[in-house]
């Protein structure tokens, strides 16, 4: 996917300093044999105005020797720090070292043993850019095997699934049990995020009363309740797997259950300090923490389950099985992808109650993607898309120098302009190259007056990329 933005600019159209200067974080410790394919990944970044800062933890090897070569070489771009005495003060206390002397508008952070891809800061820093409410974005991380070389890693790569739908703001404190609790949700790798750096001040960054585990969950907990996380499916780093990782000791030492647990206690804590009230929230929260105090019992309780639920599914039709799960949560029943048949749609409620995203990619949006894939060169210059601009970012690229957002109500975070298409006399004639139209007039009244509109407002041989469904849920 590409996103669009006067980034794009050509060269001379937009000077560096018109550009949001983001600070770049790379902590190490003891990182030889990584660092120098890290900080290569954020040189070889399409979004020129970052500053690097390196963070050494008190490192023995000949990264610190990398790390200050790279500084001395490029003192415009790159800064070297240490603890005093060059003490090893953890990855909490070095993050914050590295936000105390950031001065960007973004900050970001890079793993020493993982990279990114080339347009990571670009695509990311446009979105936080057109999304005034967004506190942080983040994308899905490759989980990365293959660096090795070898034939048995080679098919090892993959990304876990994003569990919320693309593009998804996670507003507060909803992000606490997407996160932490139920899971729902996957949870990112830090290299993989771009923050305000406003609001990384604003929670004092990361908390060094915790180890080296879980800490980048604790900061995500802080962000989640301070403001809004967008989440996309988008990959910009690589998440590099190796048995020499804090998440490899931690499984191989035996304590996932005993970091765990300190992690859930310090939300426990934080939560409670935050006045979060949520039952919801409390409930999940207590569970999780049972499951960490009595390890034994709940593999028990899970072993006993898995077979009950393992049995049942080898006995049980898939239907069988979606029908009592419906009864039992009290819910309406509905049959499972590929068990759809006529008698199915005797019914005046839909199969889904999610326009389809919940039982795969809806058949309109298909139709729509196509549609808008095969004119995406149609899709350039200043662009007005209605409710958000995914679409616009998706299918422009680089073709597209501005990109507005047009909402009938206020209080949309990405709306640029506010208004009804039937009477939008505040919108400037002649202003735009393409405006897009996805599954929008059905809800219009007045369907005339709004194409009047949409006519007066494009240039002259301007674009209107628009679909109307054949059948359509108006309203729930």
């Amino acid at each position: 996917m590409k996103f669009a933005s006067a980034l794009n600019a050509q060269p001379g159209q937009a000077e560096v300093s018109n550009k949001p200067l983001v600070s770049v974080v790379i902590i190490f410790l003891n990182a030889e044999r990584f660092i120098q394919e890290a900080i290569e990944s954020v040189f070889a970044q399409t979004y020129d105005h970052w500053e690097l800062l390196l963070v050494d933890d008190g490192s023995s090897d000949g990264s610190t020797a990398i790390a200050r070569r790279y500084a001395e070489r490029h003192p415009e771009k790159v800064r070297y720090f240490e603890h005093p005495d060059h003490q090893n003060c953890g990855k909490n206390a070095s993050r914050n070292v590295g936000i105390n002397h950031a001065t960007g508008k973004y900050i970001s952070f890079l793993d020493a043993d993982d990279v990114w891809m080339p347009h990571k800061l670009e695509q990311q820093v446009v979105i936080l850019d057109s999304d005034p409410e967004a506190a942080m974005v983040y994308g899905l991380s490759q989980w990365w095997y293959s660096w090795t070389g070898t034939p048995e890693d080679g098919q090892r790569d993959f990304k876990h699934k994003l569990g919320v739908p693309p593009y998804s703001l996670i507003k507060p404190p909803d992000l606490i049990p997407l996160f932490f609790l139920t899971q729902q949700a996957a949870i990112p790798n830090p290299s993989s995020i771009l923050a305000r750096r406003q609001i990384v001040k604003e929670v004092n960054g990361f908390d060094e009363a915790l180890g080296d585990y879980y800490e980048d969950q604790a900061f995500y907990a802080k962000v989640g309740l301070k403001g809004s996380v967008l989440a996309t499916s988008e990959c910009w780093d690589r998440y590099r797997q190796h048995p020499n990782s804090s998440s490899s000791i931690a499984e191989k030492t035996g304590q996932e259950y005993s970091t765990r647990r300190l992690f859930l206690n310090w939300l426990a804590d934080y939560l409670s300090c935050q006045g979060v009230k949520d039952p919801k929230i409390w409930q999940a929260l207590r569970k999780e923490l049972w499951r960490c105090r009595h390890p034994k019992l709940s593999q028990l309780w899970t072993g006993r389950r898995h077979l009950m639920l393992t049995t049942a599914r080898r006995m049980l039709p898939l239907p069988v099985r979606r029908w009592l799960w419906a009864k039992w949560k009290g819910t309406e029943y509905c049959p499972p992808v590929g068990w759809v048949r006529f008698g199915s749609l005797r019914r005046v409620t839909p199969l889904s109650r999610e326009f389809g995203y919940d039982r795969g990619l809806p058949i309109d949006r298909y139709y729509i993607e196509r549609f808008l894939a095969k004119n995406a060169s149609d899709i350039r210059g200043q662009v007005l898309e209605v409710g958000d601009n995914a679409y616009t970012l998706r299918f422009g690229g680089n073709r597209v120098t501005k990109s507005d957002v047009l909402h009938v109500a206020e209080g949309n975070a990405q709306a640029t302009m506010v208004g009804d298409l039937t009477c939008a006399d505040h919108i400037p004639s002649d202003s735009f190259d393409c405006v897009i139209l996805t599954q929008t007039l059905q809800f219009i009244y007045d369907v005339p007056a709004a194409l009047r509109t949409v006519k007066r407002i494009l240039k002259p041989g301007g674009v209107v990329l628009t679909t109307v469904p054949g059948i359509s849920l108006i309203s729930r």
